[in-house]
């Protein structure tokens, strides 16, 4: 079966919820028609269950941009992945960069929020990606490894399969940088041929793996052309209505 390109916005600290509604209503009419391609929206916390309104009667999904692996408890400030679905959540971005780098999440913790993500009902997109240093160093491809192995490592074949992979190198987030789309596939292909050696032939053809790191509409096509990259996760470009779009309508088949 045909991978179905998936481009997920990922708000971040952005958007109130009278913004969000705004937002929303601009995406609404450009996406009107579109078809071929899956669509999704994460903004903050506060703006999910009112977004969800303002989503009916859409294709757009919905998600949440972090959750705790806990289903209950004295968590103080964390989301549980029960709560999120209670909002209406579609799909929850796990393991972004920057919950690695400045909240020192551990692919540990990835895991452990993947596993309940699945089975709370939850899409997991699982971020991995390189820094500057790592790549120039030549270790793209090893610590990309390290991170899809711990990050994967208590899901089944089947949830393994079902689970969405960003490819979001560190040094192109927000950088305005981009890795070339050719430079882009070639990660994506190694990552297929991994995927096969942890969990079992096919599994790499299987899942849909993003691209993320400034993608915006001048890009976008370019890099969404190639075989191996079946989609993005769209950082600030997703704050823009029309950039947005362009960048859905460039992943539409």
């Amino acid at each position: 079966m045909a991978r179905v390109p998936f481009i997920a916005g990922n708000w971040k600290m952005h958007k109130t919820v009278p913004e969000a509604f705004a937002l929303l209503r601009a995406l609404k009419v450009k996406l009107a028609d579109v078809e071929g391609v899956r669509v999704g929206v994460a903004p903050p916390a506060t703006a999910l269950r009112e977004c969800k309104v303002a989503l009916k009667e859409t294709k757009i999904l919905l998600g949440a941009q972090n959750m705790s692996h806990e289903e209950k408890g004295a968590f103080t400030g964390e989301i549980a992945p029960g709560m999120l679905k209670d909002c209406g959540c579609d799909f929850v971005i796990l393991g972004h960069s920057e919950r690695r780098t400045l909240y020192h999440e551990t692919d540990l913790d990835v895991t452990r929020k993947a596993k309940t993500a699945h089975r709370t009902g939850l899409l997991p997109i699982v971020c991995v990606g390189e820094t500057l240093a790592e790549r120039e160093g030549g270790k793209t491809k090893d610590v990309v490894q390290t991170q899809i192995k711990g990050s994967l490592a208590l899901l089944t074949p089947e949830e393994a399969r079902a689970t969405v992979i960003a490819y979001e190198p560190v040094w192109a987030i927000g950088t305005g940088k981009n890795a070339t789309p050719a430079d882009a596939d070639e990660v994506h292909r190694w990552i297929r041929g991994f995927l096969d050696a942890q969990f079992g032939a096919g599994t790499g053809e299987a899942v849909v793996i993003q691209y993320g790191g400034s993608v915006k509409a001048e890009n976008a096509k370019a890099l969404l052309s190639e075989p191996n990259i079946d989609g993005a996760l769209v950082g600030g470009a997703s704050l823009d209505a029309e950039g947005f779009a362009a960048i859905v309508l460039a992943a539409a088949r």
